[in-house]
């Protein structure tokens, strides 16, 4: 359903959007069951196309107060979503909602916009995408230091890939969420990962090669407080031994990353991709159009936020990966 045309050149500047069952039934993973969609300029593929409440900022279907420059969920318990990105047009502006609720809902919005005289004088559109995935490790029958801290990544392939995008533009940021997998009593750090950006094509190692999942994330040293700050955060912190879901994000606002010809942003999951984990996340960037065609979201079964005690059974998993 198009809940938003808008003619002419102009620039969104801000949006806000809350939603609930509307007969007030709790219904869990809500915010993974409805799709945000976005098209610019008459074009048939979106440029934005992510789950509500991962778009604006927390995945594992949940909703929860926190705040950042772009984006923000704001009480009643992070039901109010706000985002604040700058989404220019050319000739049009289209918003679409797409409902897989188990019933149905009530849903609020502003989309607040400016229209301009004249042409816009960037040819640059904003885009988002929301990936998952069940990351491919290896087998845990090894030391656990080994498993934690062995081997080396030396080409990137098997990395998780947060975009993967053709075209010119700069790369502003990302929510990755995790949920950790692996039930041990030994230490179960789930990050160590490192985050590697190929920027134009670039061969491994690439320009930007980072050291450690927490270090992208602007943080250090395992970390499970949660924190707030306009550029960098950690929503969900995890439990006991970095158990249970885990959500951070990191926005290239006042450093983005350019690229003329096209981007792939990766992180390892666990040092050298040793760990099978529930790997999700939304990327946010700027570029010339056409951009590369995005495939349908995954049907809504296979959105849904796994349960929250390990170990699962075989049809849990089933629920949400084929394999």
């Amino acid at each position: 359903m198009d809940i938003g045309r808008i003619a002419g050149s102009g620039c969104i500047t801000h949006i806000w959007m809350t939603m609930a069952p509307f007969d007030h039934v709790t219904e869990p993973a809500l915010h993974r069951k409805v799709v945000l969609r976005m098209f610019w300029d008459g074009e048939d593929n979106p440029s934005v196309q992510a789950p509500i409440g991962d778009f604006f900022g927390i995945g594992h279907g949940i909703t929860k107060n926190f705040w950042s420059a772009p984006l923000a969920m704001s009480p009643e318990d992070g039901q109010a979503m706000n985002s604040f990105f700058a989404m220019p047009f050319g000739s049009s502006a289209r918003i679409q909602l797409e409902s897989n609720a188990d019933r149905p809902i009530k849903f609020y919005f502003y989309v607040d916009y400016e229209l301009y005289d004249t042409a816009i004088d960037s040819p640059l559109r904003f885009h988002a995408l929301w990936r998952r995935e069940l990351t491919q490790g290896i087998e845990d029958n090894i030391s656990n230091a080994l498993f934690e801290f062995g081997g080396k990544n030396t080409t990137g392939a098997g990395n998780y890939v947060m975009l993967d995008a053709v075209g010119k533009g700069h790369y502003v940021g990302c929510n990755l969420n995790i949920h950790n997998l692996r039930a041990t009593r030994e230490w179960n750090w789930y990050g160590e990962g490192d985050d590697m950006i190929f920027i134009d094509g670039e061969a491994w190692p690439p320009s930007l090669h980072g050291t450690g999942m927490e270090d992208y994330f602007n943080t250090a040293w395992c970390p499970q407080q949660e924190y707030h700050s306009p550029y960098h955060g950690i929503t969900l912190g995890g439990g006991p031994n970095w158990s249970g879901k885990i959500s951070a994000y990191r926005f290239h606002i006042q450093d983005p990353i350019m690229f003329d010809t096209s981007i792939k942003v990766t992180i390892e999951h666990g040092h050298n991709n040793h760990r099978s984990d529930d790997y999700s996340s939304t990327a946010y960037w700027y570029q010339t159009e056409p951009h590369k065609d995005h495939p349908l979201i995954l049907p809504v079964r296979q959105r849904l936020p796994l349960p929250d005690i390990l170990p699962f059974n075989e049809d849990d998993m089933k629920q949400c990966f084929d394999y």
